[in-house]
């Protein structure tokens, strides 16, 4: 079994948690989104249940579930402070 870290595996809970109740308020059962989505249903209940899934299947399923615009734009790392602080700075070509 491969090693999660302890912080990875409870993000992935929540997200889980997150995403089957984002399901649940559009009233859209799991074959549903697996179907829209293209992946198997053990695919959707495996993310909701905290487990690890493809990036291309967490995405997918965050387009169904109307969460995928939020997740982009979350990872944007000039909309945080840090980003924000350096954006006037040259980005290096590579960081060794």
């Amino acid at each position: 079994m491969k090693y999660v870290p302890v912080t990875a595996r409870r993000d992935l809970r929540t997200l889980g948690r997150q995403f089957a109740t984002q399901r649940k308020l559009l009233k859209l059962r799991v074959a549903d989104v697996a179907q829209r989505a293209g992946v198997s249903q053990s695919t959707v209940a495996n993310l909701e249940h905290g487990k690890a899934v493809g990036s291309d299947a967490l995405l997918s399923i965050a387009r169904i579930l109307q969460l995928a615009d939020y997740m982009v734009q979350s990872a944007d790392p000039y909309s945080h402070t840090l980003g924000i602080v350096r954006s006037t700075e040259n980005l290096p070509k590579r960081v060794r």
